[in-house]
């Protein structure tokens, strides 16, 4: 029969109703009549191909202008050429995620509360001393004029047209809706979206002499933003992290004027267990045609991705000293054919890649795990798994299998472990040997995803050898098959493409 590996992560509150994970793995739809052996299949997500090395880190931004890169590393400023090669530009404030907008010649960069600007023309680089400039949390760009948010209150201003070092005292409007602060603004299809803390207005530009913006009658929403740096645009909509008077955590697409959920119950379970989720940093791209909205908890070491095309959730996760952490990634743009990400704690700025399957020199590990039954079915009797054939591509082994520096082992405190004679205890070193066999990790759960069997490892064939079976025999026996949840992954840097897979069983009289 088959057996329910396709899908999106979905793990509930109970694992013995729902314990579905999806990382680093995403689901592709193939259309009805399009000659495809299943409606979708799952494809292995895009590795880190590094690019560049751009002063010490984190990334806090990147921005693309008149063909031009341009990154805030750490408290550095740089612009980055199309052959990777970064120039200092400037020294910028804060540890923090920056926002950035331009108007063609100058680039404002918001620090919170510090601003900077970058005349592209001119080629000078300065922070805005104006002394009306409160300082600004984020910025936009609207019909020549940028548009920024004061920290730590309602207001949002409008700068001098076209110059972004000059403001008018008389400039800004407050968001009056609803007595919370503004967190953040973006700009959207030439409209003006202030986020507070429990609500969303929208305003847009009027042209009125005395100030040019002015609120949009019945754009209100009554959902907030919970952090500011979650909020991004795609597929012509908006994106945020939520919260309102009743509580926080849900993902939020703007619909118009109103606020759409795209969480899962399972997706704000876990974002509602994470002990801080005010630093949740968000980005969108697109590859493929898959448009993805990628949210990141940074304190939580956690990262989930919202696939647009099907409306399903899967996890990002690096993988190290045998953990799934946080995705490396920090911030996006697309530049130079690219699509380019930043690191989270150095400098190195990457391209995702969908041919590399590896996050630059570290392992990426992908992980499925799914119930044995699909649901609605309800097989209590005791049941013998003879089989379980994976229906996956084959015959993606290497020539050679690339090297890896052995890692030294932490405990959870963070403490190396060594042994007792002094010496470090590390992950394997993988050595180069010609003909790599890519295997398949397989266990199993029979009480739900509480405990899990040892792995059982097997074959992906070698490079050439489409025939390979991915099989594995004598499964054990259940007392309630409902209850047996499967758990695929892998580590080698090989294409991932499944298809289904197919499990063989039989039912005792009992």
């Amino acid at each position: 029969m088959k057996t329910p590996i396709l899908g999106g992560s979905y793990v509930t509150r109970s694992i013995n109703a729902a314990d579905n994970r999806m990382i680093n793995l995403f689901p592709e739809a193939i259309p009805e009549g399009s000659g495809g052996k299943e409606a979708g299949f799952l494809m292995r997500c895009p590795g880190l191909r590094l690019l560049a090395t751009v002063g010490t880190g984190p990334i806090r931004g990147l921005w693309v202008t008149n063909g031009v890169a341009y990154v805030v590393s750490g408290d550095k400023f740089y612009s980055l050429s199309t052959s990777y090669t970064a120039t200092l530009l400037g020294t910028v404030s804060g540890t923090g995620p920056v926002s950035m907008a331009d108007n063609g010649t100058q680039i404002f960069i918001a620090c919170n509360p510090l601003s900077y600007i970058y005349n592209v023309s001119t080629l000078v680089f300065a922070q805005i001393t104006d002394v009306d400039f409160p300082g600004a949390g984020s910025v936009g760009y609207l019909d020549g004029y940028f548009v920024f948010n004061e920290p730590n209150s309602q207001k949002f201003w409008v700068t001098s047209l076209l110059d972004g070092t000059s403001v008018d005292p008389l400039d800004f409007a407050s968001a009056e809706g609803y007595p919370d602060d503004v967190v953040a603004l973006i700009v959207d299809h030439r409209e003006i979206f202030l986020f507070g803390n429990t609500s969303v207005e929208v305003w847009y530009d009027a042209g009125t002499p005395d100030f040019p913006m002015a609120r949009i009658q019945g754009a209100f929403m009554e959902v907030g933003c919970e952090a500011a740096y979650s909020v991004a645009k795609l597929d012509n909509s908006v994106f945020w992290l939520g919260s309102d008077a009743r509580g926080r955590g849900i993902v939020y697409r703007a619909n118009g004027y109103a606020p759409a959920r795209i969480s899962t119950n399972a997706v704000e379970y876990a974002i509602q267990s994470y002990g801080n989720i005010s630093d949740a940093i968000g980005y969108t791209y697109q590859q493929d045609g898959h448009p993805f909205y990628v949210l990141i908890f940074p304190s939580a070491e956690a990262t989930w991705v919202y696939d647009v095309s099907t409306q399903l959730w899967h996890e990002r996760a690096a993988f190290e000293n045998g953990l799934f952490v946080r995705h490396r990634s920090n911030c996006q743009m697309s530049y130079n054919d690219e699509i380019v990400v930043g690191d989270y704690e150095d400098g190195r700025v990457y391209a995702f890649d969908l041919d590399v399957y590896a996050d630059d020199d570290q392992t990426q590990k992908w992980l499925r795990s799914w119930r044995a039954l699909a649901a609605g079915q309800n097989n209590l009797k005791r049941s013998a798994h003879h089989s379980l054939q994976l229906d996956a591509e084959t015959g993606v082994g290497l020539e050679q299998y690339p090297g890896y520096d052995a890692e030294k082992l932490l405990t959870e405190a963070g403490l190396y472990i060594t042994t007792e004679a002094g010496d470090y205890l590390t992950t394997d070193a993988y050595t180069a040997a010609p003909g790599y066999d890519p295997q398949v990790m397989l266990r199993w759960s029979d009480d739900a995803g509480h405990t899990w069997s040892n792995e059982h490892w097997n074959s992906m064939g070698k490079i050439g050898a489409y025939g390979t079976r991915t099989i594995w025999r004598r499964l054990g026996m259940t007392e309630k098959i409902r209850d047996r949840v499967y758990e695929v992954s892998g580590t080698d840097p090989v294409k991932i493409a499944i298809v289904g897979a197919e499990l063989f069983v039989t039912p005792t009289s009992s």
